[in-house]
């Protein structure tokens, strides 16, 4: 089962890069890059809870613990992403990729690193 769910990060990286780039080609001149940000942050959540809700059916997790330890994997191999692509591929500076964790800033990004960990949980409790 942890296999399989392995494998659904990779769709929910897809989703992600989908829902990034609609940010970018909607609605992000209107907005201004901060209200893009939190707008996406948004609707990535609800696009990761639809995902994540329909392979919680197709694969239903078996205990409280597998879920945490699915939602402990996605983490990691987000935050993984996030920073090695980010940097090694895309040329982005650290300090660049730390800026999506200011909070105080209005930087939500958190959020969905908080909603990928917790969504396996959380539709493990509600099926």
């Amino acid at each position: 089962m942890l296999r399989r769910y392995t494998l659904v990060w990779f769709v929910l990286m897809i989703a992600a890069i989908i829902n990034g780039a609609l940010r970018e080609a909607v609605y992000k001149n209107s907005l201004g890059d901060l209200r893009a940000h939190q707008l996406s942050t948004l609707t990535g959540i609800i696009l990761l809870g639809v995902v994540i809700w329909a392979f919680s059916r197709l694969w239903p997790l078996a205990s409280a613990q597998q879920a945490w330890t699915v939602g402990f994997i996605w983490l990691a191999m987000t935050i993984a992403f996030e920073f090695l692509f980010g940097h090694f591929v895309a040329g982005h500076p650290w300090s660049k990729l730390l800026q999506d964790y200011n909070i105080a800033a209005g930087r939500v990004w958190l959020l969905v690193l908080i909603w990928t960990t917790i969504a396996p949980y959380v539709f493990y409790k509600i099926r």
